[in-house]
């Protein structure tokens, strides 16, 4: 936590390596976490990049709280899904993009991998909007239920009773929807 605290007081003083190493450390989870929300790759991609923009902008701004720096991306990277499904909810709806993961090189294992991963973006749409926040933060942003409290504002009883409905619920609904395809076999 010491080195990311002095990481990002160089950041803040435009040491652009600085910020190069926190963008190396956090893309990957704000993108896991932004495909996850919106279900679209590229879209996703390019939504990643303007929170690191947004956040070089402001870095001057960020204020150390002791909490991991990557909670204050996820805050902007949550802004931006808010802003963007707002946005969709106007236009009409897009259908669900390609796989959010990258490929393998079987085919047969890309399409069942792509199968797994359309079934539970379909199946995080049948969640609350605070279930699925929950679970995009905690499993493709690989947060801790403290770090998903502070981004979220929640106590962290809120935040592990809101991931445990949430894990039962997807649960319920893919073996349904496993069960509907047995039953067409």
């Amino acid at each position: 936590m010491q080195d990311e605290e002095s990481l990002v007081q160089r950041a803040k003083q435009r040491d652009q390596k600085a910020f190069a190493q926190l963008y190396e450390e956090h893309f990957d989870k704000i993108y896991r976490y932004v495909a996850l929300r919106i279900g679209d790759k590229t879209e996703a991609e390019d939504m990643t990049q303007q929170v690191f923009l947004n956040a070089l902008k402001s870095i001057s701004s960020f204020k150390w709280k002791g909490v991991p720096f990557a909670a204050w991306l996820f805050r902007i990277a949550h802004n931006q899904v808010v802003d963007y499904l707002r946005k969709k909810n106007k236009q009409a709806a897009a259908p669900l993009d390609e796989s959010l993961v990258s490929s393998d090189s079987n085919p047969q294992l890309m399409a069942e991998h792509s199968l797994d991963v359309e079934q539970l973006l379909l199946a995080t749409r049948r969640l609350t909007e605070a279930q699925r926040q929950v679970i995009s933060l905690r499993f493709a942003g690989e947060l801790s239920i403290n770090q998903v409290a502070n981004i979220m504002g929640k106590s962290q009883g809120a935040v592990k009773a809101l991931q445990h409905s949430a894990i039962v619920a997807l649960r319920k609904i893919l073996l349904a929807g496993n069960n509907e395809e047995v039953q067409r076999i």
